[in-house]
């Protein structure tokens, strides 16, 4: 039974689970929208939303953070110096998820998630 794990598997190990949390992140950081199924969009957005909020205070220790969490300098400074600064008054929900048609291929749910 999986009372109390509201993670969800993907049907992946830990490092892979890890690994793909981290491109999505970096994908959306980067475009600021992608496009991908609505269950790794929902898994995404808690991660993006403590990104967002660790971001918009700028100290020392916080950018070292968010440097470890995507291992890239140059989106971190995007993250820093485009996006946070955009909600510095807003006290949470940055992003949107907005629920497309299924896929052909394989009949899943899509989903795009953008920030706001």
């Amino acid at each position: 039974m999986r009372h109390s794990n509201k993670n969800k598997k993907f049907g992946r190990t830990t490092n892979q689970r890890k690994a793909l949390m981290k491109s999505l992140s970096l994908s959306l950081i980067k475009n600021e929208k992608i496009k991908t199924t609505e269950t790794k969009a929902k898994a995404l957005r808690p991660i993006i939303e403590k990104l967002v909020t660790r971001g918009k205070s700028e100290t020392l220790a916080s950018k070292r953070l968010i440097i470890s969490r995507l291992g890239r300098e140059d989106l971190t400074k995007k993250l820093f110096e485009e996006i946070a600064p955009r909600y510095k008054d807003r006290k949470g929900g940055y992003t949107r998820i907005t629920k497309l048609s299924k896929r052909a291929a394989d009949s899943s749910s899509m989903a795009t998630i953008e920030f706001v």
